[in-house]
């Protein structure tokens, strides 16, 4: 691929195929992202897990629901941050230094997260906020700029870039799980920290391999407008830093539960409008808007999807701390290592399911994106079923079997399989062209809305109520297979205005 290097020269990386048949700088991205991954994923872990444990036990001693809602609020920033991220990074500062000021930013968050004091904790979450929003989209880009649009390497890449994304992942959980259980907390959030540190020694010392990729800004500012874009990012900053010190200070309230739901409606809100403000104002034709109305049904599915299956870090991370038995002989199993399934499950089947794909296409058997993503939605429901009796043992005082879980992170994992990577497809082929970048914007909106939503579910997940979550777990199963099952009526008509959309855009 010809791309511009600083010095004005170009380099050639159609015949680079150092790494995997790849080129080398897709080693310098895919490693970078992973041990991002193991900070962040191992870090999300313990969340739950050290809001709710008592002062006694090194934790917050904070409700299931404000910890759940402080989760949400969490995990949907990381995602919505991740527009403004984009934004500064193809208008202000590039891809490369998005890229390392975000990691530096993540390691100082997890830095501070170590520090066993009362402020240090949900300042230490701002930091990796910020530090991910800048950081996470813009890696992803980078690794497409690797190539040009006719080197059929770019999907394997991608496959080889995720693939580190959960090897990240199973790192994060199995150092930081076992860390917080044998030494507390702050020694699992320092791992963190020192996980981010490596991948930004190993992005500085191999920066050549990605000489030219995104080391400018795409569409630069003019002077004036680039004065205007720093003096709002510096307001935002100082605003953050203000409202911050005013509720740890006590000046200012902060009911977690209320924010979030805010929050959850806020950004509904901005999707609704956005989506709504380039179907009717975007000037469309019947293809394209029937492409975005098929659209709108997977960002529907999306957003239900994301609601559950983000439970895994909260209502699920706590059914295995307090109810699974987790005792191997004389070695106890850290809670936070049961979320590692899902990348295992993650690794193992993605071949399988590419390969699956392939062949229903070769047999001319080619479901529409709205019955992948319904399908996706009722497998991930399915797993609940598996809860809903898991929890009934429980609400008998007997803890459970390691193998209820591993159920239903199995099914989880088939749904996301399914719904996750169709969706982004979608998205991309659905989008009309002029708006393609915008509506991958407005979906991670999806992203984010689901987390809050999730958070502020698994607030209802009492565990001094066990008894209670049976039916929370039926209800979550019950509320997505209907909206599964919606999507596969509809998805008779939706199916036909993908196929015109697609067939419009290809001509």
């Amino acid at each position: 691929m010809q791309t511009s290097s600083p010095d004005g020269g170009h380099v050639d990386r159609t015949n680079d195929t150092r790494f995997f048949g790849h080129p080398m700088g897709l080693s310098t991205l895919a490693l970078t992202e992973m041990w991002e991954r193991m900070s962040y994923y191992g870090m999300r872990a313990l969340l739950v897990l050290f809001m709710v444990a008592g002062l006694q036990e090194g934790g917050l001693g904070l409700t299931v629901a404000a910890a759940g809602a402080i989760y949400g609020l969490y995990t949907g920033a990381v995602y919505f941050f991740g527009l403004p991220g984009g934004w500064i990074a193809d208008r202000l500062i590039g891809g490369q230094k998005a890229v390392f000021y975000g990691a530096c930013i993540i390691m100082t968050g997890h830095i501070i997260l170590a520090i066993p004091t009362d402020w240090s904790f949900f300042i230490g979450l701002i930091f990796v906020v910020l530090g991910t929003g800048l950081l996470k989209p813009n890696i992803g880009a980078m690794v497409g700029e690797l190539y040009t649009p006719e080197d059929k390497r770019r999907d394997s890449a991608y496959t080889l870039y995720y693939m580190g994304i959960n090897i990240g992942s199973v790192i994060g959980y199995m150092v930081c799980g076992y860390l917080q259980v044998e030494y507390g907390y702050h020694y699992a959030f320092g791992a963190a920290a020192i996980g981010m540190g490596i991948g930004i020694v190993q992005y500085k010392l191999s920066a050549h391999n990605i000489t030219g990729v995104a080391d400018g800004p795409k569409i630069p500012l003019t002077a004036a407008g680039n004065k205007i874009a720093w003096s709002v990012i510096v307001a935002v900053l100082s605003l953050i830093a203000v409202v911050t010190f005013l509720i740890m200070s006590g000046s200012l309230t902060f009911n977690a539960v209320v924010v979030a739901e805010y929050v959850a409606y806020t950004i509904g809100t901005i999707f609704l409008v956005y989506f709504a403000y380039i179907f009717f104002t975007g000037n469309l034709n019947e293809n394209e808007k029937r492409g975005l109305g098929a659209l709108f049904l997977i960002c529907v599915a999306s957003t239900c999807f994301w609601a559950g299956f983000e439970q895994a870090g909260s209502s699920l991370n706590l059914f295995g701390q307090n109810y699974t038995d987790r005792m191997i002989g004389d070695f106890e199993i850290p809670p936070a290592w049961f979320q590692s399934i899902n990348s295992y499950f993650i690794i193992i089947l993605s071949p399988f399911f590419a390969a699956f794909w392939i062949n229903m296409a070769k047999k001319m058997i080619e479901p529409s994106y709205s019955v992948k993503c319904a399908v996706g939605l009722i497998i991930m429901a399915s797993g609940f079923i598996v809860m809903y009796f898991a929890a009934q043992y429980a609400a008998t005082d007997l803890k459970v079997a390691p193998y209820w879980l591993v159920a239903t992170y199995f099914l989880h994992t088939v749904g996301e399989l399914c719904l996750s990577p169709t969706a982004l497809s979608a998205v991309s082929k659905l989008s009309p062209k002029r708006f393609a970048g915008q509506m991958m914007g407005v979906f991670t909106l999806t992203y984010a809305m689901g987390n809050i939503i999730a958070g502020l579910l698994s607030g209802n997940f009492d565990p001094e109520k066990v008894d209670q979550m049976p039916g929370l777990y039926i209800q979550i199963t019950l509320f997505s297979v209907g909206v599964g099952i919606l999507l596969l009526l509809l998805s008779v008509k939706t199916g036909k205005w993908e196929k015109l959309s697609i067939a419009a855009k290809s001509e």
